[in-house]
């Protein structure tokens, strides 16, 4: 009983701190929300005149992270929702609506009246009443240069039949947050964590609220035993029994003046409705010890919900702090987590079956084994990581990680085994390059990765490709989308003009990226790259045309660049040019 109470009572005090907190961001919050809020009032005026809803096809979405994409409960549709782009001076933030078929593999942006305000960092969750429902909780909208932010605690519902929009006021619910998790459990919209920030202060939680899909009433819930430490960024899923799972995350906390100390939580929670529904307000946390392979520790990760009773994670970031700067490893990895055997497993690429099945007929037929031994001449010998370098419109290289799987390396394997070796063995494996704060969705049991961001030194790439793979097979990434590094934007501080209206800098990020795109289509026509022959291999497509590659990747880097540099990104220019033409 002593023991027991000690914690109570620092468990009290605890509470009592991070209400102190909470308030004293809050206060300091005011002034720059309120600022803030004209902004957005303004932004609501230009959404008010939409009287209709207009659905129009279109290209893909613009390049943006941050977002959320559902997928659409009775229909074969993927829904994108807001999000942000950064260009090195202005931060823009959207609340468009698109649709992905995923059948014609075709993009349509949906105008709805009165939709929620531009955010991003929300959180969506979809259930299949009356048609299909989408809600949305929180999310922040920053001011043009990033330095101001408004935290939402509005909650909206889309109802996909009707194609309207409603913003449900209830009282009871949680604090304005972004990074928070949401998901849907049983009847009950279910929300964890996330963070509050000011220009000064900022605070995370660790608090759980629900909202009931039948009464619309919130209530904050109040779990027995001890919870995850307050945090952001979590992955947050739901098992069939209506448990909660929360893993990882990440937070800050203020050591000195100035400085701050972020962690990347790696721990694990259930929360668990007690009672067996009879008693569903009484919850209780419990801490989880998953075998298996976890994953490495990192921030800025999307989840989503698989197959066979499994969450998933893919992506994120490591930042290594040093006082003066960060730099980050992004990754490109999945990793499941097996909510029935309470274990994590790397996901691990098979290859395509058909390669395999071509593989194991011409070993039987030895007539038609000249075509497999051209094939192994094609091939690299061992599973190399390499690393592709890609010139953007301004000169900035970016790098990009891929994988290039080699033959079996022992002969006295078993066949079993060789197949498996082989399986991505013929040639590059595409998949999408580490990035972190990418939107997903899983729909038959396919994962759909759209977006996010990676860093080259200060400079942030931010992207608009749509990859998928089935999540039964694992057998390859298929590109949907393919990234164009030509439309990359970036503006140095130095080139800001302090005059731009701020709601046009907030606003005009898509025209600005479309015109950019199209200028640099042109200029791509204008440099009349070598076409490729019909039937004509990668190497020798590469043998022919080396030396314009060599020539336009110096112009590009400029005189002082070291050769073996200049050599490594023309091969990769004259990769991404043969691809994009086959």
């Amino acid at each position: 009983m002593g023991k027991k109470g000690k914690r109570e009572k620092k468990g009290k005090g605890a509470e009592k701190t991070a209400a102190k907190m909470e308030r004293k961001v809050s206060r300091r919050a005011k002034k720059e929300e309120e600022d803030l809020e004209a902004l957005i009032a303004e932004f609501q005026n230009l959404d008010a005149k939409k009287t209709q809803v207009i659905e129009t096809s279109c290209p893909p979405p613009s390049p943006r992270l941050n977002g959320s994409l559902s997928a659409h409960p009775e229909k074969d549709e993927l829904i994108l929702f807001g999000g942000e782009y950064f260009n090195g001076q202005k931060t823009y933030l959207y609340n468009d609506l698109y649709v992905y078929n995923i059948r014609k593999n075709s993009w349509s942006k949906v105008e709805i009246p009165n939709p929620p305000p531009r955010r991003c960092a929300h959180q969506a969750a979809v259930v299949p009443t009356a048609g299909g429902q989408l809600w949305v909780f929180g999310g922040e909208f920053a001011s043009p240069n990033g330095e101001q932010f408004y935290h939402y605690k509005d909650l909206w519902v889309l109802h996909l039949a009707t194609k309207t929009w409603e913003q449900i006021k209830a009282s009871g619910g949680p604090s304005g947050r972004s990074g928070h998790r949401m998901v849907a459990c049983k009847r009950q919209l279910i929300i964890f964590g996330g963070f509050h920030e000011s220009a000064r202060d900022y605070i995370y939680y660790n608090d759980v609220y629900a909202f009931n899909l039948d009464s619309f009433a919130w209530s904050k819930l109040a779990p027995s035993g001890i919870g995850p430490a307050p945090r952001s960024g979590c992955q947050m899923a739901t098992s069939p029994e209506g448990s909660v799972i929360i893993y990882g995350g990440y937070s800050k906390q203020r050591i000195k003046k100035d400085v701050d100390k972020g962690t990347l939580h790696t721990d694990m929670f259930l929360l668990k409705a007690e009672g067996a529904g009879k008693e569903e307000d009484k919850w209780a946390w419990s801490r989880l010890n998953p075998s298996g392979v976890k994953p490495t520790p990192r921030s800025g990760f999307s989840v989503a919900i698989g197959p066979n009773n499994r969450s998933l994670l893919f992506g994120g970031v490591h930042d290594e702090e040093e006082e003066e700067s960060i730099e980050g490893d992004f990754f490109n990895d999945i990793y499941f987590y097996d909510m029935g055997k309470n274990r994590w497993f790397p996901g691990q690429l098979k290859g395509p079956k058909s390669e395999k099945r071509k593989r194991r007929r011409g070993r039987q037929a030895e007539a038609e084994g000249a075509e497999d031994q051209e094939m192994e001449k094609q091939r690299p010998q061992d599973p190399i990581e390499i690393v592709k370098e890609v010139v953007a419109e301004d000169g900035t290289v970016m790098t990009i990680k891929q994988v290039i799987s080699g033959p079996a390396e022992e002969k006295e394997r078993s066949e079993s085994e060789e197949e498996e070796g082989e399986d991505g063995a013929l040639g590059q494996q595409v998949e999408p390059c580490p990035r972190s704060n990418a939107m997903l969705a899983v729909k038959h049991g396919v994962l759909y990765v759209y977006g996010g961001m990676f860093e080259v030194g200060d400079r942030q790439f931010t992207l608009s490709d749509l990859y998928s793979i089935d999540l039964h097979k694992m057998e390859e990434w298929k590109v949907l989308v393919e990234m164009d590094p030509k439309a990359q934007e970036w503006l140095e501080e130095s080139e800001s003009d302090e005059d731009d209206d701020d709601t046009e800098g907030a606003e005009g990020g898509e025209e600005e990226e479309e015109s950019s795109e199209e200028e640099s289509e042109d200029e791509e026509g204008e440099e009349q790259h070598p076409s490729v022959q019909p039937g004509e291999q990668h190497a020798d497509y590469l043998a022919r045309t080396e030396q314009y590659w060599v020539k336009l990747a110096r112009s590009n880097m400029g005189p002082d660049a070291k050769e073996k540099k200049v050599v490594k990104v023309a091969h990769a220019m004259a990769k991404t040019f043969y691809e994009d033409s086959v």
